[in-house]
């Protein structure tokens, strides 16, 4: 009986569904996260009778008759909107409006990404993320500065003591993909150069197709709380119909086996 089976990847796809619901909502507050939205498609027909047959001299099937077998991730997609800029008066902190992803270097040496701007100093005055990953260019701040600014154009500039002259100590750079969705995320706000994203176009920022800085500002997540809670409800009652069709195939199960 097929209506078992089909009805049995219907429960499957809306488990996925609500994994990937339930983790934007996780996320909601997670600085500059994207979230994402699971797409399913429809499985192999059986072909009882193919369109087009002929059933005789000059006649053709109309239509014929395909039963399906159910349903499949097709994929889980992230969508890449703006996402609200956020405040924080922190001077290290740089948020990126419009495209483009800060390029990070983990200890094993490969390039990372991140729209994450949260960003601090290390014991040596590098510049790093949250968890003391350097930034790329490479960007030390003098310890004598007594301020930084960092302009729309990615500029990093420090004033020192004694000097009213502000020095330039670095310039911050942005990567930009042709697939952003085929970046492979690592956690913590990181994302992998893979094949299907294509390689990092890597400019200033401000440059045609490339976003600016906001220096002091985070980018917040957009997720959209009710939209999620919106489609949990829909995913929920997906399932219970699934789960009902199941049901009902068992009593006709049941129905079947009683006869004599």
């Amino acid at each position: 009986m097929r209506t078992l089976s089909i009805a049995g990847t219907g429960m499957l796809a809306q488990q996925t569904n609500v994994d990937v619901i339930s983790n934007n909502i996780a996320n909601m507050n997670t600085t500059a996260y994207k979230r994402q939205r699971a797409e399913f498609q429809d499985l192999l027909y059986q072909q009882v009778s193919r369109p087009g047959g002929a059933t005789g001299p000059d006649s053709r099937v109309p239509t014929g008759i395909q039963i399906g077998a159910g349903v499949k991730t097709g994929g889980v997609y992230r969508i890449a909107t703006q996402g609200a800029l956020t405040q924080t008066d922190n001077r290290y902190d740089v948020a990126i409006q419009g495209r483009g992803y800060f390029a990070i270097t983990l200890p094993s040496g490969e390039t990372a990404y991140t729209r994450d701007g949260s960003f601090q100093l290390s014991d040596q005055g590098e510049l790093v993320n949250a968890d003391g990953f350097p930034v790329q260019p490479g960007i030390t701040v003098p310890a004598e500065a007594i301020d930084v600014t960092i302009s729309k154009s990615g500029e990093v500039q420090v004033i020192l003591a004694g000097q009213p002259e502000p020095q330039n100590v670095g310039q911050l750079q942005l990567a930009t993909f042709i697939n952003e969705a085929g970046l492979e995320a690592q956690g913590g706000n990181l994302f992998l150069e893979t094949a299907a994203s294509g390689q990092a176009t890597i400019a200033n920022p401000g440059e045609p197709g490339f976003g600016t800085l906001q220096q002091g500002f985070v980018e917040a997540s957009n997720v959209n709380p009710v939209a999620e809670i919106t489609a949990l409800i829909t995913a929920q009652r997906a399932y219970e119909m699934n789960s009902r069709v199941v049901k009902t195939a068992d009593e006709m199960l049941a129905t079947t086996s009683q006869l004599r």
